[in-house]
C-alpha cells in the first residue's frame, strides 16, 4: 500500500488552521507566499511539527534559533542519528521530517530547510545529492548517507514508519488514445501532429504530477506556461525549451487543435485523471491527520490555481480555456473542501474523545423532542417515520458507546449505503436519490440544532461542530457513490456540477448529475 507524504499521528488539540501570520522567508509568491502557520498545535501535540516545501520554505515551524549556540543542537543530532556509507541513499524530505520531530520532542526550534541541507554538507563532506525515481514517482535524495541502526531502539515504530519507506506516489494513470470518432483533422494539422500532441501532453501531466509529489507547488504555474507557450522573458533556458516544443508541434497547429472537438474531449479527460491522482496523493484519507501547516498551503496553492492557469494561456483558444478552468477549478475546490473536512475531523476528534463532553451531548440529545421534529421535517423532507426513527436511536447508541471518530464514520457510511440500496442496480436514479437524501439529512439535523439551541443545549458548542463534520462527510460520501454509480471520478462528476452552477449562479438545485449546495463552507478569506 502507499505510505503517507506525511505524518499520520493524530493531534490532541485541533490546530489554528485558518489564522496564520506572514512570513518573509517563503519562496511561494502571490496568494501562497502571505501565509505560514505554527509549527505545533499545542505544547504536547504529537502532529508533525512541518513539513517542507522544496527550496528552503519551511511549513509550520518559526526559521531560525537564536542564541550563540544555535547550530550545536541540530549538528549533535545529525552525527548521533545518521552516518555516511557508500552505495545507499537517502529522501531529502524524510532526513529532515525526522529532525522536525525530534525538534518538535525537545520543545526546540528548527532551522530552515535551506539552512539544514548547509549543516548536514558541513557534517558529511562530499555527500551529493540525486534525483531518483522515474518522472512522475521521483525524489531528491542524499546519496552516500544512512540513518543508525540504535536510532530504531530509541524513536518509536510509529514515529519511523515514514523514515522507513519512501513518500507517497504513484504512477500516472495511462491517458486512453484521441477518438477522432471520423472526424477530419483540421486544415494543416497533420496526423503526426496530434501524436505529438498526445505524447508532449502526458510529459507535462508527468511534470506536474512530478513537482505536486515534491510539494513544489509554484513550480506548476512554470509548467502550464512553458507547455502553452507562454513567456515574457528571453533567458536561453525558456528559449530552447520553446524551439524543442515547436520542432514537435509547430505553435499554430496546437492553437488549431485546441479548437478540434476530439482533442478537447480527450484532454478534459486527463486532466480529471491526473487532479484525481493528485488528490489522492496529497489527501489519501479525509480523517487522517495532516500536519495544519500542509493543509494550509494546499489551500493558498488551490486558491492560486485558476490565475495560474489562464495567466498561462492568454494565447489559447477559448475553447480550450474553457474546458481547463472548469477542470482545475474542480480541482482546486475538491483540495479545499478535503482540507476543510480534515480540519473539521481533527476538532472533532478532541471532542469524541471527551467523555465529559460525550456524556453532557447525550444528556441534551435526551432532551430533544423528536417526535416534534419529525412532524416538522416530514412536511418538507417526507422521509420514511421507521428510518428515522432507526438513525435517531443508533445514533444515541453511538454516542454512548463513546466510538472514536473511524467508527462514526463507518457508522455514517452504513447510513448512506442503506439509503443508497434500492438504487444500486439503476445509477440513473442514483444521483437524484442522494441529492435529496443530502437535503433531507441537513434539513433535519437543522432542526434538531435548532431544538438544541432553544433549550440552551450546555452541548451546543459539540453538536454544531459535529454536525458541521457529518454533513460534510457525507457530501463526501455521496459525491463517492455518484462518481462510482457514472463511472467517472469524483473530479469528473464535481466538476460538471460546477460548470452547471457557474452558468447559474445562485441556483440552489442545479439540474445537473449532482446536488451542488455547500453543506457548509468555511470563510473565504481563509
Amino acid at each position: 500500500s502507499n505510505s503517507p507524504l506525511y505524518s499520520q499521528t493524530p493531534p490532541t488539540s485541533s490546530a489554528n488552521f485558518y489564522e496564520a501570520t506572514s512570513s518573509s522567508e517563503s519562496d511561494i509568491p502571490g496568494a501562497v507566499a502571505s501565509q505560514s502557520v505554527p509549527a505545533a498545535a499545542t505544547a504536547d501535540s504529537t502532529a508533525p511539527a512541518g513539513y517542507v516545501l522544496p527550496g528552503g520554505y519551511l511549513l509550520g515551524a518559526a526559521q531560525t534559533f537564536s542564541g550563540s549556540n544555535s547550530r550545536a543542537p541540530p549538528v549533535q543530532w545529525l552525527v548521533e542519528n545518521y552516518e555516511g556509507a557508500e552505495g545507499v541513499s537517502l529522501p531529502r524530505c524524510t532526513l529532515y521530517y525526522h529532525y522536525l520531530l525530534h525538534c518538535q520532542e525537545q520543545k526546540l526550534e528548527p532551522v530552515n530547510a535551506a539552512s539544514f541541507g548547509k549543516l548536514i554538507r558541513s557534517v558529511f563532506l562530499g555527500l551529493r545529492t540525486r534525483r531518483l525515481g522515474t518522472r512522475g514517482n521521483s525524489k531528491y535524495h542524499y546519496y552516500g548517507l544512512r540513518i543508525k541502526s540504535d536510532v530504531f531502539q530509541r524513536y518509536s515504530v510509529h514515529h519511523l514508519i515514514p523514515l522507513l519507506t519512501t513518500e507517497a506516489s504513484r504512477p500516472l494513470p495511462e491517458f486512453g488514445e484521441i477518438d477522432l470518432q471520423d472526424r477530419a483533422l483540421p486544415e494543416g494539422v497533420l496526423l503526426e501532429h496530434l501524436r505529438a500532441f498526445q505524447s508532449l501532453y502526458r510529459e507535462h501531466c508527468e511534470a506536474v504530477m512530478d513537482v505536486m509529489i515534491n510539494l513544489q507547488f509554484t513550480l506548476v504555474e512554470t509548467l502550464w506556461k512553458s507547455f502553452w507557450r507562454f513567456s515574457q522573458n528571453s533567458d536561453t533556458e525558456s528559449l530552447n525549451l520553446h524551439n524543442e516544443s515547436e520542432k514537435r508541434l509547430p505553435k499554430a497547429c496546437l492553437v488549431m487543435l485546441c479548437k478540434f472537438e476530439p482533442v478537447l474531449r480527450w484532454t478534459k479527460e486527463c486532466d480529471n485523471l491526473l487532479y484525481q491522482t493528485l488528490v489522492e496523493i496529497l489527501i489519501p484519507d479525509v480523517l487522517r491527520p495532516i500536519p495544519s501547516a500542509l493543509t494550509q498551503a494546499i489551500r493558498n496553492f488551490a486558491k492560486s490555481l485558476e490565475s495560474w492557469l489562464t495567466g498561462a494561456m492568454m494565447n489559447i483558444p477559448e475553447e480550450m480555456v474553457r474546458i481547463k478552468v472548469v477542470c482545475v477549478n474542480s480541482f482546486s475546490q475538491t483540495l479545499r473542501r478535503y482540507t476543510s473536512l480534515n480540519h473539521l475531523a481533527q476538532a472533532a476528534r478532541a471532542v469524541l474523545q471527551n467523555s465529559a463532553q460525550i456524556n453532557q451531548m447525550l444528556s441534551d440529545l435526551n432532551r430533544v423532542d423528536f417526535t416534534n421534529v419529525q412532524e416538522q421535517a416530514s412536511w418538507v423532507c417526507q422521509c420514511d417515520d421507521v428510518m428515522v426513527q432507526r438513525l435517531e436511536q443508533d445514533f444515541k447508541v453511538t454516542l454512548q458507546q463513546q466510538n472514536s471518530l473511524e467508527q462514526w464514520a463507518l457508522w455514517l457510511d452504513s447510513v448512506v449505503t442503506q439509503v443508497l440500496k434500492p438504487f444500486e442496480n439503476n445509477p440513473a436514479a442514483l444521483p437524484k436519490a442522494a441529492k435529496t437524501f443530502l437535503l433531507n439529512w441537513s434539513f433535519y439535523s437543522s432542526m434538531v440544532i435548532r431544538d438544541l439551541t432553544l433549550r440552551s443545549a450546555a452541548s451546543f458548542g459539540s453538536f454544531h461542530l459535529i454536525r458541521l463534520l457529518y454533513d460534510e462527510y457525507m457530501y463526501y460520501l455521496i459525491e463517492h457513490r455518484v462518481a462510482q454509480a457514472k463511472g467517472e471520478t469524483p473530479i469528473a462528476v464535481m466538476g460538471e456540477v460546477h460548470k452547471s452552477c457557474r452558468e447559474n449562479k445562485n441556483v440552489l438545485f442545479c439540474d445537473t448529475h449532482f446536488v451542488a449546495f455547500p453543506v457548509f463552507q468555511h470563510s473565504e478569506e481563509t
